[in-house]
């Protein structure tokens, strides 16, 4: 099976000038965790970004503001949450002048549409990613994703008997 059989070719992709707070919203209402970050002059995917990447630019904001501010929340009891409530005022106007090009990664992993599945799935593997952009002649033209492959394994169906499920915590 051939990457281009597999991958999605409707790719939802942000620009490197979309605000960090509209992602959010984008992955929500579409049901994403991540997606190309595409400048919109070139045409040419300048990075990715994911949910991930999202959570670690709130975490690096706050630490910065936290540390600025002399507390930081990770020392007041172990396994303590945040006081989001403490944050200094111009915290959520800060946060909000984050864009995509702030937070994406900007190296990609691309994998031609001929590629095969299983080498696709093995890089995906290797580089411990969830999506692979797929791009043929400089386009992008798609993007393989951990489900995507998930689904190839859902639809073969239980192929040994010898696994079963675990139970309890």
């Amino acid at each position: 099976m051939r990457v281009r059989e597999l991958m999605q070719r409707d790719v939802i992709v942000v620009s490197p000038e979309t605000s960090l707070v509209d992602v959010h919203r984008l992955f929500v209402e579409e049901e994403i965790n991540g997606a190309p970050v595409v400048d919109e002059s070139s045409g040419k995917v300048v990075g990715v970004i994911s949910s991930l990447d999202l959570l670690r630019a709130v975490r690096d904001e706050y630490d910065s503001v936290a540390n600025i501010s002399g507390s930081y929340f990770r020392d007041e009891l172990p396994g303590s949450d945040p006081n989001w409530n403490d944050a200094p005022a111009d915290f959520a106007d800060r946060m909000a002048s984050l864009t995509a090009a702030d937070a994406m990664v900007k190296e990609r992993v691309w994998v031609p549409s001929e590629m095969a599945v299983a080498d696709a799935a093995e890089l995906m593997r290797s580089q411990r990613i969830h999506r692979v952009l797929v791009i043929d002649d400089h386009e992008l033209i798609g993007i393989l994703t951990t489900f995507d492959l998930l689904q190839v394994l859902a639809s073969r169906g239980p192929q040994s008997s010898s696994v079963s499920p675990r139970s309890g915590a």
